[in-house]
């Protein structure tokens, strides 16, 4: 699959980012747009999306819906459902950059325990991956280990000693380190 950057050229971007459990409940959400201007509004986008695809099998891979005029990609794992939502003209293969990216870089910090429970004790990481993907509804990364790199680095920097990471951690934070330390 192809890894999209703002480097490219162009300015690819998302509605929102979301995980809901398998009651259809929130886990994590990062929306972007005004389309949903309350919580009211969201939490109904939320549950009509989830009944929508409720029945489709997603869990090999991901598989796509359209709702209200926006396109939607999304993966169900263990007891959770990641979702992207872009507008009807976006590139479908750039949302499902987006998913895979962002499911890529969660199991890697998670260390392929991706669930419910463990989502849910590691929020701040989840959401520093949403910071690393999108700003502002623009798609900033796609590549799960670069994504993983900068959120382990992030994490590195408050209370992690390099001892306690994964080896892809590892390796990510140094490859930062030299990519820096060539640039100067």
């Amino acid at each position: 699959m192809a890894n999209f950057s703002v480097a490219d050229g162009f300015c690819p971007s998302v509605k929102n980012i979301l995980i809901l459990d398998s009651e259809g409940k929130r886990v994590a959400v990062r929306y972007y747009s005004d389309d949903w201007p309350t919580n009211g509004a969201k939490l109904a986008f939320e549950k009509s999306l989830f009944i929508k695809t409720l029945k489709t099998n997603a869990r090999t891979e991901a598989d796509i819906a359209l709702l209200d005029n926006n396109i939607i990609i999304y993966k169900f794992v263990q007891d959770l459902h990641f979702f992207v939502t872009g507008s009807i003209e976006e590139n479908e293969l750039l949302l499902c950059s987006v998913l895979q990216g962002f499911f890529d870089a969660v199991t890697l910090l998670l260390r392929n325990n991706v669930d419910r429970r463990e989502t849910l004790e590691n929020l701040d990481l989840i959401f520093l991956c949403l910071d690393e993907i999108v700003d502002r509804g623009i798609v900033l990364e796609t590549d799960a280990s670069v994504i993983a790199g900068k959120v382990a680095i992030h994490n590195m920097d408050g209370d992690s000693p390099l001892a306690e990471q994964t080896l892809s951690q590892a390796l990510a934070t140094a490859r930062e380190h030299l990519t820096r330390s060539l640039l100067k």
